[in-house]
C-alpha cells in the first residue's frame, strides 16, 4: 500500500510538471475527472495556485507592490461550489495608504458533448462593499457552476504600501500545485516567518539577480524659442527573490474543539524589517510589541478617544450620584453603555466615527462601546485600562504587528483583581467575555502607554446543576421534576440561545431533543437578571427507562440525562483540544421505587481522573430505603488537551458513555 502511494504521488507530479496552466488553457482530462486520486473525499481540489509579488518603479511614486493572483480549481460535486466564491479584502486608510484589486477576470469550464464551454464572469457577478473607513472588500461568484466543472480566475492588487500578503500554503482542500515569487529591491529587506504549528514546512528557495531602472525626464530651454529634451538615467541595483514551488499539499482538515484551524494552516508570513538606502544607510521597521502598542495608543481613534468625557458627564454624574461603592459603579456604568449603544458590523480595536458620534447616534463598533466603557469608569475614578485582543477568528500573531490585534476589551482593577468586561454584547458579565475574545492573553494599556501581558482564561468554575426527583410508576414510565442551574459561561450560553424564546418553543426544544417526553409547568427565572444565575424547572413524564425483561424491571437511572455517544470518534487528533473555560456539570437524581418491588442489583459506584485531574468524573450511587440516590459529576479543570493525550481521552469518554449505560435492576417482590 505503501508503495501504491509512492506511485500515485510520483504519477501526480509527473503530470503537474506536464500540464499547461497558462490562464485559458483548461484540458478534457482535467473536466473529465471524477474525483481526486489521492483524496477522494476532496468536494474540490486547486489544480494550480499562483501568487507573484514584485515592485514596479515610477518615476511618480517610485516604488509600489503588485501582487498577482491566479487559481484553477476543480469541482467535483455541489459541496464544492463554496469555492466558486472569492472576497478579496482590501485596506484603504487614505491615498498614500491604499490597496486596488485590478485586471479581475475569471470562466467557468465545462465539458458538454465532448466539448470544452465556458461562461464568463460578468459584473454582474462582482460586488463592491465598503465595511468601515478602513477596509472595503470585493467579493465575486463564479457563473454556470456544476458537478465536475472547472473555475478560473486571475487579478492584481496594486498597493502603495510596502506589507506584503502573508502566502497561504494550504487550503481546507488539497492543492496540486502551487507557485509562489517574491521579488522585493534591495531596498526593501523583509523577515519570514513560517507558521510553527504547521503540519508541513514549506520548501523556500532564495537568491538574487541584477535589475535596472530606466528614467525619463523632460527638459524645456529657450526664452523664445523652447525647445524640449528627454533624457534618461538609469540605476542599478540587486533584487531577493524569494520562490516557493510546491506540489501534492494537503487539505487542512479541521477537528471537533479546535479553537481557530488557521492557527494550524501552512504559510509563509513576510515582516518589513528595515529599509537599506543605496548610501547604506539603514532604518529598521522591525518592531517589539511596547513599540506596536505606543503606536495604538498614540493613535487618535485609539487613546485619543479615551480622554473625551465631556458628551458624558451629565449622564454619568446622575447616574453615579447615589452610589457609594465602587463595585456598584462599575456594574451601573457597565449596564447604561450595554443599552446606550448598539454594535455594528465592524469589529476593530480603533473607533470608527468617535465616540462621542456613537453615544450621539446609539451605535457604534465595537471600539467605539469598550473605549467609551473605560472612559466613563475611568471618570467615575475607576482603575480601568484598554487590553488589546487578537479574537479567535484572528488567530495568534507570529511576530509583533498592529495587525497582531484586532479587538478591544476593558479591565478593571479592584483590590488588586483584574476583571475583564466587554459591553459589546448584551449577555455579558463581568469576567464573563465574548467567546470569540478568549485568545490566550491580550495586552493591557496603562495611562501613559506603558503595557503588559494579561491571560483571557477563565479562571473561575462555569456549573450546570442538575437535581431531578423522580417517580416509577406501575406502568414503568417516569414521573418527576426537574430544576436546573446555570452560572457564568453556562448561564452566557442559555440566554444567547433561549433569552428571546417563548415559553411554548423552551418546551418543544426540551422535548424534541428527548424522544418520549412530556414537559409541563416549564418556568425560567433570571435570564434578563445577569447578576443571578440562571435557573430552568419544569414538570415532566417520561416512558423510555425502564424496560421488563421476565420478572425484572431494568431502569437507566440517568433516564433522559444519559450520554450515550462518545463525542470523540477519531482514531487520532493532530490538533489540542480547547475546551475555552472550565466546567461543572452535576447530576443529582433521586428515584423513588414503588411499593412490590426491591432493588436487585446497582451499578458500581466509580469515580475516574484523567491526566492529574485534568479532568474528572465521578458516578456515586445508593440505596436508602425504597430511594435510589445517584450522583454523577463531571469537571475540565485544565481547558487544554493536547494531541498526545488524545488516546487517553478518547478512553476516558469511552468509560463515561459505558457508565451511562449500566442499569439499576429491580425484582418484583
Amino acid at each position: 500500500m505503501k508503495k501504491l502511494t509512492i506511485l500515485t504521488f510520483m504519477f501526480m507530479s509527473v503530470l503537474g510538471q506536464c500540464q499547461d496552466f497558462k490562464f485559458g488553457k483548461v484540458s478534457k482530462e482535467e473536466l473529465k475527472e471524477a474525483s481526486h486520486s489521492v483524496y477522494p473525499e476532496a468536494n474540490a481540489v486547486v489544480l494550480f495556485k499562483k501568487q507573484h509579488t514584485s515592485f514596479p518603479f515610477s518615476k511618480t511614486n517610485g516604488f509600489e507592490r503588485e501582487t498577482e493572483y491566479h487559481e484553477r480549481i476543480k469541482i467535483y460535486n455541489k459541496e464544492g461550489y463554496e469555492w466558486a466564491t472569492k472576497r478579496v479584502d482590501l485596506y484603504n486608510e487614505s491615498n498614500a495608504m491604499r490597496q486596488n484589486l485590478v485586471g479581475l477576470k475569471g470562466y467557468t469550464y465545462k465539458l458538454v458533448n465532448g466539448k470544452v464551454e465556458k461562461s464568463k464572469l460578468k459584473n454582474e457577478n462582482i460586488f463592491k462593499e465598503d465595511n468601515n473607513k478602513y477596509w472595503s472588500s470585493k467579493t465575486f461568484t463564479m457563473p454556470g457552476l456544476a458537478e465536475g466543472c472547472i473555475i478560473e480566475f486571475e487579478y492584481k492588487i496594486k498597493s502603495t504600501f510596502l506589507s506584503i500578503d502573508d502566502v497561504v500554503l494550504q487550503y481546507d482542500i488539497p492543492i496540486n500545485k502551487i507557485e509562489v515569487d517574491i521579488i522585493t529591491p534591495e531596498y526593501f529587506n523583509y523577515n519570514k516567518f513560517v507558521s510553527p504549528r504547521a503540519s508541513f514546512v514549506p520548501k523556500i528557495q532564495e537568491s538574487k539577480r541584477d535589475r535596472k531602472e530606466t528614467v525619463t525626464t523632460k527638459e524645456r530651454s529657450g526664452a523664445r524659442t523652447v525647445s524640449t529634451e528627454f533624457k534618461k538615467s538609469s540605476f542599478n541595483f540587486e533584487e531577493n527573490v524569494v520562490k516557493i514551488y510546491m506540489e501534492d499539499l494537503p487539505a487542512l482538515v479541521d477537528e471537533p474543539f479546535t479553537d481557530n484551524i488557521d492557527n494550524y494552516r501552512a504559510k509563509v508570513v513576510f515582516e518589513y524589517a528595515f529599509y537599506k538606502g543605496p548610501d547604506g544607510a539603514v532604518k529598521n521597521y522591525a518592531t517589539s510589541w511596547d513599540k506596536v502598542i505606543r503606536n495604538i495608543y498614540d493613535n487618535d481613534d485609539f487613546g485619543g478617544q479615551l480622554s473625551k468625557t465631556n458628551y458624558f458627564e451629565d449622564d454619568i454624574n446622575n447616574l453615579i450620584k447615589s452610589t457609594a461603592s465602587d463595585t456598584e459603579k462599575i456594574q451601573l456604568i457597565f449596564d447604561f453603555v450595554k443599552t446606550k449603544i448598539k454594535k455594528n458590523d465592524f469589529i476593530g480595536y480603533t473607533s470608527e466615527n468617535g465616540v462621542k458620534n456613537a453615544y450621539k447616534e446609539g451605535s457604534g463598533n465595537t471600539a467605539d462601546i469598550n473605549l467609551m466603557l473605560i472612559a466613563m469608569l475611568r471618570y467615575a475614578k475607576i482603575k480601568t485600562n484598554p487590553v488589546l485582543v487578537s479574537t479567535r477568528s484572528n488567530g495568534v500573531p507570529l511576530f509583533p504587528t498592529r495587525t497582531g490585534f484586532n479587538y478591544v476589551i476593558c479591565a478593571v482593577e479592584t483590590e488588586g483583581q483584574l476583571q475583564l468586561l466587554d459591553a459589546t454584547e448584551q449577555y455579558t458579565t463581568l469576567n464573563v467575555l465574548p467567546k470569540k475574545a478568549i485568545n490566550w492573553q491580550g495586552r493591557l494599556i496603562r495611562e501613559g502607554g506603558t503595557s503588559t501581558w494579561v491571560s483571557l482564561s477563565p479562571n473561575v468554575v462555569s456549573k450546570q446543576l442538575v437535581s431531578v426527583s423522580v417517580n416509577l410508576e406501575e406502568d414503568l414510565s417516569f414521573k418527576g421534576k426537574i430544576r436546573q442551574v446555570f452560572t457564568n459561561y453556562q448561564a452566557y450560553n442559555y440566554r444567547n440561545n433561549f433569552a428571546n424564546k417563548s415559553k411554548e418553543d423552551l418546551i418543544l426544544n426540551i422535548e424534541k431533543k428527548n424522544s418520549g417526553l412530556v414537559v409541563t409547568d416549564l418556568d425560567v427565572k433570571n435570564v434578563e437578571s445577569l447578576a443571578n444565575p440562571v435557573s430552568e424547572i419544569y414538570n415532566f413524564s417520561y416512558d423510555q427507562s425502564a424496560e421488563q425483561i421476565g420478572d425484572l424491571i431494568y431502569v437507566s437511572p440517568l433516564l433522559f440525562l444519559s450520554q450515550e455517544e462518545n463525542p470523540f470518534i477519531q482514531d487520532s487528533r493532530d490538533f489540542p483540544m480547547d475546551f475555552i473555560y472550565p466546567t461543572l456539570e452535576q447530576q443529582t437524581i433521586t428515584i423513588i421505587i414503588p411499593d412490590g418491588y426491591k432493588v436487585e442489583s446497582l451499578p458500581e459506584s466509580s469515580r475516574l481522573d484523567f491526566n492529574d485531574k485534568s479532568v474528572s468524573f465521578s458516578y456515586l450511587i445508593k440505596q436508602t430505603g425504597n430511594i435510589v440516590q445517584l450522583a454523577k459529576k463531571m469537571e475540565i479543570n485544565r481547558t487544554i488537551i493536547l494531541p498526545e493525550y488524545y488516546a487517553d481521552f478518547k478512553k476516558f469518554h469511552e468509560f463515561i458513555v459505558e457508565k451511562n449505560q449500566e442499569k439499576i435492576v429491580l425484582k418484583k417482590i
